[in-house]
């Protein structure tokens, strides 16, 4: 079992920077890869980016491409996500998830956190 909380939402307005974080429990944690989704008011939950056990392969969405950075800190069982040059369209709440394989789909993540609201400002 693996419980995952996440931590740094909030409010900015476009252009700022923000850094969300994922705590979670378990020894095992440096086996799973890791994923951030993201869901909009009225969307579909939707990947952002994922990395692996080892944090050397990162995976992101079209969308956030070269603006977000997720990073994994396997010593502190906490994995990242650096936004920047943040768009309105980039609200949304943010969802840390795992998975013992690698997955992209939402539908197929075993474990989720609940949550964090970021907000961008026009």
């Amino acid at each position: 079992q693996v419980q995952l909380v996440e931590s740094g939402g909030g409010l900015v307005q476009a252009g700022d920077s923000l850094r969300l974080s994922c705590a979670a429990s378990g020894s095992t944690f440096s086996t799973y890869p890791m994923a951030w989704f993201r869901q909009r008011v009225g969307k579909d939950r939707e990947f952002v980016a994922d990395i692996s056990g080892g944090g050397r392969v990162p995976f992101y969405a079209d969308s956030v491409k070269g603006r977000f950075t997720i990073s994994r800190d396997n010593a502190k069982n906490t994995v990242y996500l650096q936004m920047n040059s943040l768009k309105p369209e980039d609200t949304a709440v943010y969802y840390c998830a795992a998975s013992r394989v690698h997955k992209t789909a939402a539908s197929e993540m075993e474990y989720w956190g609940q949550g964090t609201q970021v907000t961008v400002s026009s």
